[in-house]
């Protein structure tokens, strides 16, 4: 669970727990847009996409037809005709000119995924919405290219996530809050400088500032994961400039960390359950051992317990811990389509070998083949930490273990120990919660799903209210995975692309059931697409 929603919180090995502002003051600011929408931004100068860095996972140059453009803005928005940072954007054009809405922006989660690496690798899934909308991402301040927090070297990377993330004796808790300390010295000594500026209410200065480049009047933005909570706070700061917006796999902005964490802790365990039963209602077709759900989640249990003792072989000379393991298995939960990989990987780590958890834990971690990670877990941690002012030490952290363990004896304990990546970090945090009303707002489509793991159902009605009367709209979809429009379900893709394209907002409380396919077992992987969050 390294990067959470991710809101997992990344910086304790797991790099698991939910935690996440700026140095920037909080209410809302009204603007007055002029003509064309471009009150205080440039236009934007549009060229050819180069590769993906490796601070944004690396790969392959965007297909033709993508386009790539830089936005300067503030580095503190206290001192707006001071010291600029780049933001780094990516855009597809709408396919019928003649239709063309505008520009519709997405933030697809982490936070601290890269916009611009994920984008063409799902636009196909978008493809309704394209035919009218320019598609556009960004990487947000400190991601990617735009500011790339970093800390550690990626060899000093792999023994982090090596390291036992939930110690039992002192001699362990002194190991693990040492290495903790060791990676927060490497933030501060690498990206201090922005270190104070990457939370999520400058991350809203800088969509606005965005819409402003691209020539929009109001924000149609389309916002997954922690998307939705960076959406919110846009919302909140700039309510008349908000177009039409959807947002999918929603974070509860009621929640403090400790409740994120906890909250996710369940709802993982949520999503195991729901795997293990779907494993047993096909019988012998499942390679799992254990008659119920229980049986499984215990029998995952009991190998969390041996690889604690003793790691099995992972990939080339790393090691399969029972932190990596546990990595392994939560990636393997945002998405319905990955329980065929997770079954195999569960089955194989029984028999002795750990690669394939091994590879999904890399995924979630950032890491690819060839041992390069990106920067998506240190910008979680620095995003997290810069957000959210609660600091846990060891005390205050060892006493809430009972109830994570009670919420989910798999994830539980893990989260519970993240708890503790913020603390000793160089940045005070800015709330307790984000505040996301935002009367005035034109409708916001809320989607909830109620087997999502990372960001769990009840946020969705919780970001509703917050939002306050007549702006959030409520569409739940009972299904599984991390959000809902990506699941392919035609009701939600309906329900979203008529507010899209046509303006027509669905009626509140609209439920959509997924008729889910059987995972069917896959005998070799192959790569596997990192979770955006």
């Amino acid at each position: 669970m390294s990067t959470n929603v991710l809101r997992l919180a990344g910086a304790v090995a797991l790099a698991g727990a939910l935690v996440a502002a700026s140095a920037c003051s909080g209410g809302e600011e009204r603007t007055t847009p002029r003509a064309g929408g471009t009150e205080g931004a440039a236009p934007l100068q549009w060229g050819e996409c180069p590769a993906p860095n490796a601070a944004q996972g690396g790969g392959a140059a965007p297909p033709k037809g993508w386009e790539c453009a830089t936005l300067h803005v503030p580095l503190d928005y206290a001192k707006p005709e001071g010291e600029t940072i780049p933001i780094a954007l990516i855009r597809a054009k709408a396919l019928d000119k003649d239709k063309r809405i505008g520009s519709l922006v997405f933030n697809f989660g982490g936070p601290g995924g890269s916009g611009i690496s994920t984008l063409p690798g799902v636009a196909k899934d978008y493809g309704a919405l394209r035919e009218r909308y320019d598609l556009v991402s960004f990487d947000p301040r400190g991601v990617g290219r735009s500011v790339p927090v970093l800390c550690e070297t990626d060899p000093q990377l792999d023994r982090y996530y090596a390291q036992d993330s939930t110690p039992d004796t002192p001699q362990e808790e002194k190991s693990f809050t040492d290495m903790a300390r060791r990676y927060q010295a490497a933030c501060k000594a690498r990206s201090g400088k922005v270190l104070p500026y990457v939370g999520t209410e400058n991350a809203a200065r800088d969509l606005d500032r965005i819409r402003q480049a691209l020539g929009d009047e109001k924000l149609n933005y389309f916002g997954i994961s922690y998307g939705t909570e960076l959406g919110g706070v846009y919302a909140h700061l700039f309510p008349k400039n908000v177009g039409r917006a959807v947002f999918d796999a929603v974070v509860d902005p009621t929640k403090t960390s400790e409740g994120g964490a906890l909250g996710q802790a369940k709802g993982f365990q949520l999503a195991l359950g729901n795997f293990a039963q779907d494993c047993v209602d096909r019988g012998d077709a499942c390679r799992l051992q254990g008659s119920t759900a229980k049986e499984i989640e215990d029998n995952i249990v009991r190998l969390q317990k041996s690889l604690a003792d003793k790691p099995i072989p992972g990939i080339g000379g790393r090691m399969l811990t029972d932190s990596a393991a546990t990595n392994g298995i939560a990636q393997a939960l945002y998405s319905q389509e990955l329980w065929p990989l997770l079954e195999q990987g569960i089955d194989e780590a029984e028999g002795g070998q750990g690669q394939l958890l091994m590879l999904l834990s890399d995924t979630l971690n950032g890491r690819d083949r060839n041992g390069r990670y990106s920067n998506i877990a240190a910008a979680n941690t620095a995003i997290n930490c810069a957000d959210f002012k609660d600091r846990y030490d060891l005390a205050r952290t060892k006493a809430k273990l009972p109830e994570f363990r009670a919420a989910s004896p798999v994830f539980g304990e893990f989260l519970g120990w993240a708890m503790m990546s913020c603390t000793g970090w160089p940045v005070a945090g800015a709330w307790e919660t984000p505040d996301v009303s935002a009367p005035g707002a034109a409708p916001i489509v809320v989607i909830g799903n109620t087997g999502d793991p990372a960001t769990p159902y009840e946020g969705a009605r919780k970001m509703v209210e917050r939002l306050g009367p007549g702006v959030g709209v409520e569409l739940t979809y009972e299904g599984q995975g991390h959000g809902a429009y990506n699941s392919g379900d035609p009701c939600v893709q309906q329900a979203v692309n008529s507010y899209l394209l046509d303006g027509k907002v669905p009626p509140a409380g609209t439920v959509c059931t997924a008729v889910a396919p059987t995972p069917t077992p896959t005998a070799s992987p192959g790569p596997v697409a990192a979770a955006a969050g």
